[in-house]
């Protein structure tokens, strides 16, 4: 059954992305893509409560979490696309989360299960996920708007960037996951600093720090884009800065310890 949902999941993504690649070339709108997308979400979901329901929780391994990041951001994506017309995002979303899903399918590791902590622990690391997935889809806004300006100011935009929705909405999305994601790393912090021991202990110092340098570059961005209306390249280079020190902070520390060190 595991086998079944992650296969189904992984084509409905591919196929997707091979509809919105077409759609683009075309310069035509097509639903077929957004239910394939829907698909695929919904298989992935059924994969990963299945592997909870076998483990009786979830497992927050390096590459279970990442995969559980790219099914977050991709559903968020499509929620999206309910009110904005951006599903063209998903070419760059869709097959990374097919991917990701392909490791855990495929390098089955040592399971790293939640409940072995609080219902403390458990706050702080599920809104730290929500946080990055929300602004990992901020920092491939921020990508996209600057190819976008660069090319609407320099010759004729390329198919992809013709498809994608007016610079003026593409900002006000980044903005907006920018502010979700701002949300739920304040709850990551907060909850970290209440109930975690030792939250500057040697192998949670650079997380610690790099995720609250990161929370003040995004924070500043928000208020200078409301007092100075920040935007364009500004908030590109504060938006991506901020993503890679979350980046290292989530993922460097996990890939280091699980996959180089072996470490759990």
């Amino acid at each position: 059954m595991n086998a079944t949902l992650a296969t189904l999941s992984i084509c409905a993504y591919l196929a997707s992305t091979l509809f919105l690649v077409r759609d683009t070339r075309q310069n035509k709108t097509a639903r077929s893509s957004v239910y394939l997308a829907w698909i695929a979400i919904a298989s992935h979901i059924s994969y990963i409560t299945t592997i909870f329901q076998q483990n009786n929780d979830f497992n927050f391994g390096f590459i279970s979490t990442a995969s559980l990041v790219s099914l977050i951001v991709a559903l968020l994506l499509m929620m999206a696309t309910i009110t904005k017309p951006v599903e063209k995002l998903g070419i760059v979303i869709f097959p990374i989360a097919a991917i990701m899903l392909a490791l855990e399918l495929n390098l089955p590791a040592k399971p790293h299960l939640l409940h072995t902590h609080n219902w403390q622990m458990s706050v702080h690391i599920l809104t730290s996920i929500i946080a990055f997935s929300l602004l990992n889809i901020a920092a491939l806004q921020a990508i996209l708007l600057a190819i976008q300006d660069q090319q609407l100011k320099s010759h004729p935009p390329k198919h992809f960037i013709q498809s994608l929705p007016a610079l003026q909405t593409m900002e006000a999305l980044l903005f907006q996951m920018i502010g979700a994601g701002l949300f739920f790393l304040s709850i990551s912090l907060v909850s970290g600093f209440i109930f975690i021991e030792d939250l500057f202990a040697q192998h949670l110092a650079h997380k610690t720090i790099l995720s609250i340098i990161a929370w003040i570059i995004f924070s500043s961005l928000l208020i200078g884009r409301l007092r100075y209306g920040w935007r364009g390249k500004t908030a590109v280079r504060w938006t991506l800065t901020g993503f890679v020190l979350l980046l290292l902070a989530y993922f460097g520390s996990k890939l280091v310890l699980e996959l180089i060190l072996k470490k759990t």
